[in-house]
């Protein structure tokens, strides 16, 4: 269903124009392995010789971004939208959104941060997902590299401390598309080693260079390598959508990235594949890596639907219904008037044909790049529209009824999950300029109020003030007779569950 866009009446808000989000963006959005990587990982694991230098596209402005008082600590300024009287589902809304480089965040539904990646590292794939029974929060973190990733997948516990770094094997480095555990406790990596291959069926050299579409399956204890799929033995180049441009694929500085794997799923004694370079999804026999079908691309062995056609796609899944979804991007960079979509298909394997069951589009959003769509368990589906930096909540009628907008350039994927995080930090606090105690917990999701407590002395301090929480950060008035502050979080039953250090007035 394609909701039409006067069914929600929305208020006045600043939006990001498409115009906006396709201006300076386009060889540096995740999607496209673009010309003049700084460095390349190699067949052996290293990386590669350095590119000539070219000269880089000015960068798009950076967005808005919230600062605080009590922590340095940013994260983009986003403005939420919510349909009247509409029910939404539960859970926070974790995103990555690029400002300049990708961020990890957690907001809640009014758009205040809940989690901010205290790091500042680089980070796509932020989800909850589980890891042996236990609800952990994931994500991919090292370099990026014009839409390519190396480095490794975290899980932390609801402490946010770690519980597993996940590196791929074989003198690989997992790449920043796909990071998703499994039941068995391993996970589904992507990598793109740099090696040779013959590029004449797509106008390029016979010993060409291209980047590798390599999935592995890792043990998340160990670091076994239980599968290693190497694409190129599969996927032959000539079922590229693309062509080399500006002398890819002459030299191992400058490869032809002709698949471009970006996701990885589970699916029975199978794998189902998405690459982006080829239009195509793929499902591969765990065992013996043969492709058992393609589903769109020049060589597709299931009949895409009218209404249904796809390409430069991201995210295909399988439901628990047995339904194939897959976040359709639509069209190349350079096609500006398409708009992107959720869709969902059956397929009959046995006859080989496939029924567009929904496709959900809504006010003209379009990312060439990036974007997923995440079905949630009540039938309302998540869509993040990639480079197109809003995240929208469909009910189960296929009505829009939540936004988040202005997540910066663009987040990788966004989510929706239940998580409860209890920091093994302790609260922070600072006193404002204006003579205020500042307050706040990165990533507490039970703090209920805050209580500050004031005095001359460390050991002689009493209440002062206990306040509502407001949002990630919350200010609270002082007596100007307050020479030392402390202040605690208490839960929604006035339990204690943090205290911040003792800070001293007017330093």
């Amino acid at each position: 269903m394609t909701p039409d866009n006067d069914q929600a009446t929305e208020p006045s808000t600043p939006r990001v124009a498409r115009r906006d989000v396709l201006v300076g963006t386009v060889g540096v959005a995740l999607g496209a392995a673009a010309v003049g990587s700084g460095w390349a990982l190699t067949s052996g694991g290293e990386p590669g010789p350095a590119p000539e230098p070219e000269a880089a596209p000015a960068p798009p402005p950076a967005a808005p971004v919230r600062t605080f008082v009590s922590t340095s600590l940013t994260a983009p300024e986003v403005v939420p939208w919510r349909k009247a009287g509409a029910v939404l589902s539960a859970g926070l809304l974790l995103t990555t959104p690029r400002n300049p480089t990708f961020r990890a965040v957690i907001y809640d539904n009014d758009g205040e941060p809940v989690w901010i990646e205290p790091d500042g590292n680089a980070a796509t794939e932020l989800r909850v997902q589980r890891y042996r029974g236990r609800p952990v929060l994931t994500y991919w973190t090292g370099h990026i590299v014009e839409g390519l990733g190396y480095g490794k997948g975290v899980v932390l516990d609801e402490r946010y401390l770690p519980v597993a770094e996940v590196r791929a094997g074989n003198g690989l480095l997992v790449d920043l598309h796909e990071f998703q555990l499994t039941e068995e406790g391993t996970a589904l990596v992507l990598s793109y080693p740099v090696r040779q291959a013959d590029l004449s069926d797509v106008g390029g050299p016979v010993e060409g260079w291209v980047y590798g579409a390599q999935v592995q399956e890792i043990d998340v204890a160990t670091g076994k390598v239980l599968f290693d799929w190497d694409g190129l033995e599969h996927i032959a180049v000539s079922e590229t959508v693309r062509e080399p441009e500006d002398g890819e694929g002459e030299s191992e500085k400058k490869p032809f990235d002709p698949v471009h794997l970006n996701s990885v799923a589970a699916d029975g004694d199978a794998l189902l594949l998405s690459a982006r370079h080829t239009s195509a999804v793929y499902r591969i026999d765990r065992r013996s890596g043969e492709i058992r079908w393609r589903f769109g691309g020049k060589l597709s062995d299931i009949e895409v639907p009218a209404g249904g056609e796809f390409g430069w796609q991201h995210d295909a899944r399988r439901q628990p219904d047995g339904t194939i979804t897959i976040y359709d991007n639509h069209e190349h960079a350079e096609k500006t008037d398409a708009v992107s979509a959720a869709l969902k298909f059956e397929i009959d394997e046995q006859a080989m044909t496939a029924t567009l069951v929904q496709a959900l589009r809504y006010d003209d959003h379009y990312g060439y790049a990036m974007g997923n769509a995440q079905y949630l368990d009540d039938g309302h589906v998540l869509v993040g529209w990639g480079m197109d930096p809003v995240l929208t909540e469909f009910d189960e009628a296929g009505e829009p009824v939540f936004e988040l907008r202005g997540l910066a350039l663009g987040s990788y994927r966004s989510y929706r999950s239940s998580w409860r995080g209890r920091p093994a930090t302790p609260p922070d606090l600072a006193i404002g300029p204006d003579g205020r105690a500042y307050v706040s917990w990165n990533g507490a999701t039970e703090v209920a109020r805050w209580r500050v407590l004031a005095g001359r002395r460390p050991d002689r301090l009493a209440e002062a003030a206990t306040v509502d929480r407001a949002g990630f950060e919350t200010a609270v008035p002082l007596d100007a007779s307050a020479g030392v502050v402390r202040a605690e979080a208490l839960d929604a039953d006035g339990r204690v569950l943090g205290r911040t250090r003792v800070v001293t007035v007017g330093t």
